[in-house]
């Protein structure tokens, strides 16, 4: 066993008056913010009542919040007591001011101006003008409901294009490949719904651009709103947010975007500004899929490689294109065709095992399993499909759809862990909202900043591993 001795470091007090912080990368952050038009947004479209404090001063307040790593509104007093990184938002709030405007500015407040960011009180004030009260009466555990944002709620939303655009500007990109994917977020607010997983939960859905790393939208949702719920209408939202210079535009979905109209407006290019859109959604598997799987000969089973050239690596799954068309494809003669790809994966004994029970009379039941199963050439496998508009070999186009769980999935785990969505300040729905869709400005902020201002080595780093080399 080790023996105790004293660590060869000690602490010193010092009567230096100079204010040092912890936080000096996030004054690049704030530079960043009022170059590419963020700030210009917010004080052109949001108009709020909290005494004394500007729109500016409190979202920019909670952007910094985020990229700092709080979690909560209580930990904007972290911020507020580190003294050098107050002293210089204080001299920001007042730069470039003229004498006239700088004593109009300070007549705001009662008294001398002493917080460099507002308090948890004001915070909870300021989210809370952004319910809308009439909408809560329609919110229901059985039925899904999106509750409509008031006028301050939808000039929040609309400030995220300032990102967007002045990302675009900078990075330029000609295709668009939308990938869009709820998330469950926990909580343990009263007038939260339960999700479908049997807990409390709200459920928002994001759109995210694959080539900017960017989301381009977010809705914030109750848990029991399903997952594809008005989905056709969140794409529609999305394509108008994708700025000039983008001519092509892709879709990625899980099997909630398996809907007929969002298939149909996809694939009969029912979109004004981007007629056809090209797309890869998994598919729901029907009996009648399942009996065209079957009528496949065993040789048109082709393996799945990972990787691209000498990179390669075969796995264990295997595709095939199969013959299905769902009764909803053939309802019109100059319908467009829509492929199905079949994917099977071979099952080990233990999930065989798992997938049985022995009832009283020790006879095994079969158990429902996650995921479906068909038996071909004496052998149990887990069965999956794509359908798709594209031409795209097929091995092509199975990497390239699960390339959305590559990113896209990645970004719920950075809102929930690394961000503030996983907690939230309010038991009221639009004041979360507003608290959910400033993370969102916080996280297209940061990713502003590895596109166009970090080195190479940092361009893909996760931001809690970033606050190592920038925020702190």
């Amino acid at each position: 066993m080790m023996t105790y001795t004293q660590l060869p470091f000690q602490y010193l007090s010092s009567n230096n008056s100079f204010k040092l912080t912890s936080f000096a990368g996030l004054p690049l952050y704030m530079e960043l913010a009022n170059k590419c038009g963020l700030w210009s947004e917010i004080i052109k479209r949001l108009h709020s009542k909290v005494r004394g404090w500007t729109d500016l001063q409190i979202v920019m307040s909670l952007i910094m919040l985020n990229l700092a790593g709080g979690d909560c509104v209580d930990d904007i007093e972290r911020l507020e007591s580190d003294e050098g990184l107050s002293t210089i938002l204080l001299k920001i709030e007042t730069h470039g001011m003229k004498h006239r405007e700088r004593r109009n500015y300070e007549k705001r407040w009662r008294k001398s101006k002493q917080r460099a960011f507002p308090s948890t009180a004001v915070i909870h004030r300021y989210l809370l003008q952004f319910h809308n009260e009439p909408e809560e009466q329609n919110r229901s555990i059985k039925t899904a409901f999106i509750p409509a944002p008031n006028k301050l709620m939808q000039k929040l939303l609309s400030i995220n294009s300032a990102l967007i655009d002045y990302s675009q500007q900078n990075n330029p990109h000609e295709i668009a490949t939308l990938d869009q994917d709820a998330t469950l977020s926990t909580t343990h607010k009263n007038t939260a719904l339960y999700c479908y997983k049997k807990y409390k939960a709200y459920q928002p859905f994001n759109t995210y651009w694959a080539e900017q790393g960017l989301l381009v939208h977010s809705e914030f949702r109750d848990g029991n709103v399903p997952a594809g719920f008005e989905q056709l209408r969140l794409l529609e939202e999305s394509l108008q947010q994708l700025p000039a210079g983008v001519k092509k535009a892709y879709l990625r979905s899980d099997s909630a975007g398996y809907q007929e109209k969002l298939l149909r407006y996809c694939a009969e290019g029912k979109d004004e500004r981007f007629g056809i859109i090209e797309f890869a959604v998994a598919a729901k598997i029907s009996q009648g899929f399942k009996r065209a799987v079957l009528e496949v000969n065993s040789d048109k089973w082709q393996p799945i490689y990972k990787g691209e050239g000498d990179q390669k690596i075969k796995t264990e799954q295997g595709w095939t294109e199969v013959c299905y068309v769902p009764d909803w494809a053939i309802k019109r003669k100059d319908a467009p065709n829509y492929r199905y790809i079949a994917i099977r994966e071979r099952m080990n004994k233990q999930l065989q095992l798992d997938g049985l029970e022995l009832a009283e009379s020790a006879q095994p039941i079969q158990r429902e399993l996650p995921f479906q199963t068909i038996q071909l050439d004496q052998s149990e496998y887990k069965l999956f499909s794509i359908v798709t508009n594209r031409t795209l070999p097929g091995n092509e186009l199975i990497n390239w759809h699960r390339a959305r769980c590559g990113y896209s999935e990645k970004v719920h785990s950075v809102e929930k862990g690394d961000l503030t969505g996983g907690q939230f300040p309010s038991n009221k729905f639009g004041a979360n909202a507003a608290w959910w869709q400033v993370m969102i400005l916080a996280y297209n902020l940061n990713r502003v900043m590895q596109i166009l201002v970090l080195p190479e080595s940092l361009k893909n780093k996760r931001l809690k591993g970033l606050r190592f080399h920038i925020t702190s």
